[in-house]
Parts: C-alpha cells; structure tokens; sequence
C-alpha cells in the first residue's frame, strides 16, 4: 500500500551554501561590495530592494521574495508599490529612478533578444550615468546569483 502523504513530502535539500562555505563566503562579499558601490553611486536602498524583488518574482524564489519583501519594507517602499510590483510599468506610481533599476532587472534577469537587450540598457546608461548605471547592473546580476543559489538549494522562508 502506498502512503498518500509520500507525494507531500519534499525531498532533502543540498545547501551549496553550506557544502561550500569558502563560496558562499565569496558570494556573500561579493553582494557586500555590490552595496557599497550602490550606496557610493547614491542609489537608495528602496530602489535597491524593488530591483532585487522583481528579479525574485520573475525567478519565483520564494526564499529571497520573503526577505527582499521584508527588506523593502524596512527601506520605507510603500505597500501599494510592493503590492503592484509585478505591474509597474502600468501602475504609475515609481520614480523614474525607480523605473530605469526595474527595467535593468529585467532585462539582466529576462535577457530579451540582443537588439531589445541593448535598447533596454542604453537608455538606462543614458538616464543614470556610468556610476549608477554600473552599480545597478551588478546589483542585479548579484540578485540572480542568490535566487539561483537558494532555488538549487531549495532554502525555505524562515517562519
């Protein structure tokens, strides 16, 4: 007879994290340096927190949507904007700062076609210069390497 709850059951997960700790650790101060070039560029945290939450919608990780949805929050991000996060183009209520780190987040995230990719990210380096610009591409390219490390991990939200 089979256990019905058996299908229920998720199978053990593999921290890379914790069977690589001198990676992690590298990853970790990578994402250290990430912030200090953003917060030298005078990028706000929130803009921060809103990149890295969309890029975790769009990989649907579930670990990092939970801190980067507490972390925005604690930023002073609005809940209206969180709540509409996924809609932004359409919900009218971001800065423009706001908007360019979002469209970075997707199209590091999404990598469109060569031609749209390139269109995406030129305006972007046009509206916010070489620092900004530089230091929100690496944020996101950061962001997608901690959702694929907790997705491969299977991390869970902590209760």
């Amino acid at each position: 007879m089979t256990n019905p709850e058996a299908d229920l059951e998720e199978p053990a997960s593999f921290y890379l994290d914790k069977a690589n700790p001198a990676i992690w650790k590298s990853l970790v101060a990578f994402r250290a340096k990430v912030h200090e070039a953003t917060d030298a560029a005078g990028v706000p945290r929130d803009a921060v927190e809103l990149l890295s939450l969309r890029i975790s919608q769009i990989n649907r990780c579930t670990y990092c949507l939970d801190l980067h949805g507490r972390q925005a929050a604690e930023a002073g991000v609005p809940a209206r904007k969180l709540n509409v996060l996924p809609a932004w183009r359409e919900a009218g209520m971001f800065t423009v700062l706001e908007r360019v780190a979002l469209d970075i987040a997707e199209a590091i995230t999404l990598l469109p076609d060569d031609d749209e990719r390139a269109a995406i990210l030129d305006r972007a380096h046009a509206e916010l210069g070489d620092e900004r610009f530089s230091a929100l591409c690496w944020a996101a390219i950061s962001m997608n390497a901690f959702n694929r490390l907790s997705i491969v991990s299977r991390h869970k939200v902590r209760l």
